[in-house]
């Protein structure tokens, strides 16, 4: 069956990733038709989904947009999944695919930035880099024009997401622009090139200080554009005016010449298929075998004239992004300079071939050690130096385009060109690219003229190779320290004994073989190992025999790679700054270690997947883990440049470092281990198979410590106890980094992004979860115990914890708030409030755990309930059945906190609406588990209430009392159905208080605007309930004034006198008589004990202090 989604012939094997999608799609299409299921996939059938809507949305225009709502329904990773697989087609499969489904990557594309999808920065590049220079067919300007037209239309979302995303737009374009300005006839330009200057003008004027981040070849792309009148300006600008930017660290060009480009941007050029065939020629094909490969990748990729323009870009990649390492350089694999001498001799236009010397030779005019790669410009001195015995023409021409750019390239700073390119002959000697520049001094056939001019500009300066050689320390160069008496390969130029050509000689034990080195430009029948194995020795940096070590350890085995990488971090994390100078500083050191465990099969900050040997963890006892550690003890400034490098390169590292303190902290929990148990004298057995990190960790630190201390009698000793002061400060420390780690990340890496740690901490954690879905609790617990100012009532971390945590995880979450182990939602009432109105838009079972989790929390915190049941309940809209969830929670919420003056008056208080029996149900409740508290709560309340004037019981004005709380009084068996008196003596009682008419509940509801102050007696110290006593010493028929307090009548105040002779009975019918309820209604009672009709107050011994409970039968 023919694909719907690649062109592919009869005899082509089927595509994976193509077959892949489509029986995804094959397999899940009835579950793509609505109505969707309302199961929740595994993580494999999530990935399946994904693969299959991917499908449909490409293959089935007319039904993307349901395909698209079906992903937003189900998505829970942001995207991160679908959008790797929209790379995975770019990719691998967009030269093949149908034009139909080439529109709808496009649409989908725009959908996926239209939700800030996570990865869609990446899926941008790679739309990039399949727009091919130099070629005009109609496909490629379809592409060029669609996705500048993305970056237009887009250009506030790209910029709030990921802004960097611009400048690598800029770079393409910038590029394009070029060739498609040099074509002013072709009318199908016309609107493109239109829009393309457009963009770059925007960029260039509006974010100047991100285009800074591109470096020096922004101005090389400037300069080809300078005839355009809109760059014509803005180049004036950039020369003698760059206040005009308004960008304050960029005062003037030479800060641009002095940063290096990125590699990045010289893969923007290249696509990925011209990428894997360059590769591929420059790691397997050996010299003198390469004729029909190349051959093949200039009929392929350079057919037409128009795209002799791309050889520029293919110069830039090989000299800026290809760096072969020590292995390839010695063996016979084609070296570099010669594929560059091949594109310099396939140019056929004049200024072509000046493009592609000045891509040669740009980084020279500026070479600078500390920033500078000296791979970088070593293949243009190498081609020179090889081409002297055949092509003496093609030296002739490089030297003479070097001097013509030292003179003319920018005459104002002539100074900085030639301390440029006098460095990197000084450098190239130095480190034994060539052993000196007598090499090419001497030789015959070079021009008199280049003679003296080279002469002449190197006179200022003196370079010397020493005798004894070394391994070059380059960046991923990492070869075997080789003696002269051991040097297999070492090769050297000289001139011939007739003085005409200069011959190679190889020097291997005592054989000795010399070669012309004439041909390797055109067939490479004489190979020869490069020379870049030999350097002059620094006998002053340590850190450089330790990096020579490192690599030659891990090549004999893990344990001994790991000893020696322990060793190198350790120089690393020590005071002295002389040893990260030259090829050791932080980037280039980190591009050694990662290039070195890559060749070996390891990659340094690798996600970490579950794996199927038991024995294997990665966080005990690998590279990744040990920088960690040596990172987490020290701190060190070096240590987090390199762990910047790392992240900067793309390596999940913020992430990896986020899980190993989240496990620390587990082990050191599971040990008993808490931040407060600071006490020396407790230790932890270390034999514990739950805690092999934390004893790993603490192990190691002690190493870490004796490694560093000079007195070996202070070191310190290892034992079999742990103790818990010093693994609690290891926990702190081990978050204290990460800390750290985030906020360089955001100072220097993402200065100009304006994002916040507690994003960078939430997209690790996202990351995180991913990886171990097992130890999430664990991890969520560590993050709110150690991280809570970054995480605490963030909602993006409270709908991920509901969303990936098991029932029986969230269970024992409810535990730990419980306990108080941590706070999710913090202190503020404001933030809690914002939380809880977001949540309505929570799908059902969100919003159920959500509140379990509030609940557990709020119902042992600080935190005033009240204000945030206040606040809900007053908004403006509240939806009956959005916020029914919400209104069952904070239902549950107040039964579950005692009732407090302020917690109850604020439930009087609601307003009414939806809910408004929400009031009632609440104090009915509390009747039942609180009612001593709620009776004096309620007085309380209703003193404040009344001392603050007329107020009213409808929403007219002043303040609504609620009406279900007044009205429940007619519920069975409800709240207010029950009066309540408390006897208290030792008040003093004033001899009369004018009495309250009674309301029954007719009354109420029909008289809605009865003030207040009518129902309410003007109290002095009301207190709920209380009938107060004094008995005075004056007779055995002491009076006894009893003041009471019946909420049947709304708070009302009565006073009745009695004496100590009277029954019980007595006491009912007095009461009674004052508050117009039925003496036979009344129960008296203490505690649980019921007062007798027929006793006497005396008999029951009622005096001062004691307290009488009234209720209602």
């Amino acid at each position: 069956m023919a694909s719907k989604l690649i062109q592919t012939s009869p005899y082509e094997a089927k595509n994976q990733t193509e077959l892949s999608l489509r029986q995804a799609f094959e397999f899940l299409e009835p579950r793509l038709r609505p109505p969707f299921p309302l199961t929740i996939p595994n993580p494999q059938e999530y990935l399946q989904l994904n693969q299959a809507i991917l499908y449909g949305v490409l293959v089935e225009p007319h039904f993307a947009k349901t395909h698209i709502k079906h992903l937003h329904a189900i998505v829970r990773d942001g995207y991160s999944s679908f959008v790797n697989f929209i790379i995975k087609v770019v990719k691998e499969l967009y030269i093949k695919l149908i034009d139909t489904v080439k529109i709808q990557l496009i649409w989908v594309t725009k959908e996926m930035i239209d939700v800030s999808a996570i990865g869609v920065n990446d899926l941008l590049v790679f739309l990039l880099r399949q727009i091919i220079a130099g070629d005009f067919s109609d496909d490629n300007l379809w592409l060029c024009f669609e996705v500048v037209s993305i970056f237009w239309a887009k250009w506030d979302c790209l910029l709030e997401i990921e802004p960097m995303i611009l400048t690598s737009a800029l770079y393409t374009y910038l590029r394009l622009l070029s060739d498609h300005c040099r074509l002013f006839d072709n009318k199908r330009l016309d609107a493109i090139r239109q829009l393309e200057i457009k963009f770059c003008v925007r960029v260039l004027k509006e974010q100047f200080h991100l285009c800074l981040r591109i470096g020096r070849d922004l101005i090389r792309l400037l300069q080809d554009l300078v005839h355009v009148p809109e760059f014509r300006a803005l180049w004036k600008d950039l020369v003698f005016n760059p206040n005009e930017f308004r960008t304050p660290e960029f005062s003037d060009i030479s800060q641009l010449y002095c940063k290096r480009t990125s590699s990045r941007y010289f893969l923007l050029r290249i696509t990925p298929e011209m990428e894997a065939q360059l590769r591929f020629l420059l790691t397997h094909v050996k010299l003198g075998n390469q004729k029909r490969h190349q051959a093949w990748f200039a009929k392929k990729f350079l057919c037409v004239p128009e795209r002799e323009t791309l050889i520029t870009d293919i110069v830039r990649f090989i000299c800026c992004c290809h760096h072969p390492p020590n292995e390839i350089i010695q063996s016979e694999v084609i070296p570099r300079w010669a594929v560059l001498g091949w594109l310099l001799k396939s140019c056929t236009k004049n200024f072509i071939e000046a493009k592609v010397k000045l891509a040669l030779f740009y980084d020279w005019l500026f070479f600078d050690e500390k920033i500078d790669n000296i791979m970088n410009i070593e293949p243009a001195m190498l081609l020179m130096v090889h081409s002297m015995s055949r092509y003496i023409d093609v030296t002739h021409t490089l030297l003479e385009f070097l001097f013509l750019l030292v003179d003319n390239y920018d005459v104002e700073r002539k100074d900085l060109l030639v301390k440029g390119v006098s460095s990197s002959f000084n450098i190239l000697v130095q480190r034994g690219v060539i052993p000196s520049l007598d090499v090419v001094i001497s030789c015959d056939a070079l021009s008199p003229f280049l003679k003296e001019r080279l002469g002449n500009f190197l006179s200022g300066f003196k370079v010397e190779i020493s005798k004894e050689l070394h391994p070059l320390h380059l960046p991923h160069q990492f070869a075997t320290p080789l003696s002269l008496q051991t040097l297999s390969c070492i090769e050297t130029l000289k001139p011939s004994q007739n003085g005409q050509q200069p011959t190679c000689t190889m020097v291997g034990g005592s054989a000795k073989k010399s070669f012309d080195a004439s041909s390797l430009i055109s067939d490479g029948l004489d190979a020869s190992c490069s020379p870049l194995v030999v350097t002059a020795e620094n006998p002053f940096d340590a850190l450089e025999n330790a990096v020579q070590r490192f690599g030659e350890a891990v090549k004999k085995s893990t344990t001994i790679g790991l000893k020696a990488l322990k060793e190198l971090l350790l120089l690393v994390n020590v005071e002295d700054q002389t040893v990260t100078r030259g090829s050791t500083f932080p980037d280039v050191l980190s591009s050694k270690i990662a290039e070195v465990y890559e060749s070996s099969g390891y990659k340094l900050f690798a996600p970490l997947e579950s794996h199927d040997n038991q024995d294997y963890d990665d966080e005990i006892e690998s590279p990744t883990s040990v920088v960690i550690r040596y990172f987490m003890y020290a701190q060190h400034e070096r240590m987090q440049e390199m762990l910047l490098f790392w992240s900067r390169n793309g390596s999940p590292v913020g992430a990896r470092l986020l899980l190993y303190a989240s496990r620390l902290a587990y082990e050191a929990e599971m040990a008993g281990c808490t931040l407060d148990e600071t006490v020396a004298g407790k230790s932890i057995n270390r034999s514990d198979s739950s805690m092999l990190l934390l004893a790993f960790h603490a192990d190691e630190y002690h190493t870490f410590l004796n490694n560093r201390r000079e007195d070996s009698h202070e070191n310190i000793q290892l034992c079999s106890k742990m103790d818990k002061k010093l693994i609690s400060k290891l926990v702190v420390g081990a978050f204290a980094a990460y800390r750290c780690f985030l906020v360089h990340l955001r100072n220097i890496s993402l200065k100009d992004s304006d994002i916040s740690l507690t994003k960078l901490l939430f997209s690790d954690l996202l990351l995180c979860c991913g990886w171990e879905s097992k130890r999430l609790k664990n991890l969520v617990c560590s993050v709110f115990s150690h991280l809570s100012d970054l995480s605490a009532g963030d909602e993006n971390f409270i709908r991920l914890l509901v969303n990936k945590l098991d029932n029986n995880a969230l269970i024992d979450m409810h535990f730990q708030l419980g306990l108080k182990r941590f706070s999710m939602f913090g202190e503020g009432t404001e933030t809690i409030s914002n939380l809880i109105k977001n949540s309505l838009t929570w799908d059902c079972l969100e919003q159920h755990k959500f509140w379990g989790l509030i609940r557990s929390e709020l119902a042992v915190s600080n935190v005033q309930v009240e204000k945030v049941v206040l606040d809900f309940f007053s908004s403006s809209e509240l939806d009956a059945n959005a916020s029914s969830t919400a209104v069952g929670g904070l239902l549950t919420l107040c039964t579950c906190r005692a009732p407090t003056p302020e917690l109850v008056g604020a439930v009087m208080l609601l307003p009414n609406n939806a809910f408004q029996d929400f009031a009632a149900t609440v104090l009915s409740t509390w009747v039942v588990s609180y009612r001593s508290m709620l009776f004096d709560s309620l007085a309380e309340f209703a003193e404040k209430l009344g001392k603050t004037g007329e107020f009213v019981m409808s929403s007219s004005g002043g303040i609504m009392i609620n009406h279900s709380a007044i009205l429940c009084g007619s519920l069975h068996n409800s709240f207010l159905s029950t009066k309540k008196l408390s006897v208290i003596s030792g008040c003093n009682a004033k001899p009369s208080v004018p009495a309250v008419p009674v309301l029954d509940d007719s009354s109420l509801v029909n008289n809605r605007k009865t003030p207040i102050a009518e129902i309410l007696l003007k109290s002095e110290e009301i207190k709920c309930a209380h009938i107060v006593g004094d008995f005075s010493s004056q007779g055995p028929n002491t009076l006894i004034y009893l003041r009471c307090w019946s909420l049947m009548q709304l708070l009302q105040k009565v006073r009745v006198k009695c004496n100590d002779d009277d029954t019980i009975g007595d006491l009912k019918k007095l009461v009674a008589a004052q508050t117009g309820t039925r003496a036979d209604k009344i129960r008296i009672q203490k505690w649980y004990n019921i007062y007798k009709d027929h006793i006497t107050l005396k008999d029951y011994e009622i005096h001062d202090g004691m307290g009488l409970e009234l209720y209602y039968n």
